[in-house]
């Protein structure tokens, strides 16, 4: 389940009401130890790991459902795996910051060049490239950490609905 992607995602199609998938997670969670807490809401279920497995890597399975616009018997659900939130929110203002620092850097480096001045600023963007990189390498280390949680909440998930499910 662990790739290159950031953010594992599904998305699948069942007979079956969207009612119908909260009360299968629901009953599913009641009849067995899974090692998963769940809040659910009508049209949204967000699975976790319990809070005494949880760490700073541990996943997140973000399930949203809705009536198929074509045929009203089935169902859509879409299933995105990430980060705890404010990992995210983490990774996302780091790249934000590299990103912008680059682009401001890069314009008054290149703006200094193009004037015959010293733009040994411009030394500066591979070191942002660099940065960058480490953060995608983290987040992938992140990942690999909490895939054995994840392979937890995707068969706890299969095993409500009682259907496979198959990753992008």
């Amino acid at each position: 389940m662990t790739s290159v992607r950031i953010r594992p995602r599904f998305k699948a199609k069942y007979r079956m009401k969207p009612e119908e998938v909260g009360e299968l997670v629901r009953k599913h969670m009641a009849e067995l130890d899974c090692g998963c807490s769940a809040k659910i809401l009508p049209g949204f279920i967000v699975l976790n790991v319990r809070k005494q497995e949880e760490h700073f890597w541990s996943p997140q399975l973000s399930l949203s459902f809705e009536v198929d616009e074509e045929n009203e018997e089935f169902t859509i659900i879409r299933g995105l795996y990430g980060p705890n939130p404010t990992v995210w929110a983490l990774f996302t203002y780091g790249y934000a910051a590299l990103g912008i620092l680059a682009t401001f850097l890069g314009m008054y480096g290149f703006s200094q060049y193009t004037l015959g001045q010293n733009a040994a600023i411009l030394w500066s963007l591979p070191v942002f490239a660099v940065l960058a990189l480490v953060l995608y390498l983290v987040a992938q280390f992140g990942q690999k950490l909490g895939a054995e949680q994840m392979f937890t909440l995707h068969h706890f998930f299969e095993d409500s609905v009682g259907h496979r499910i198959h990753i992008e």
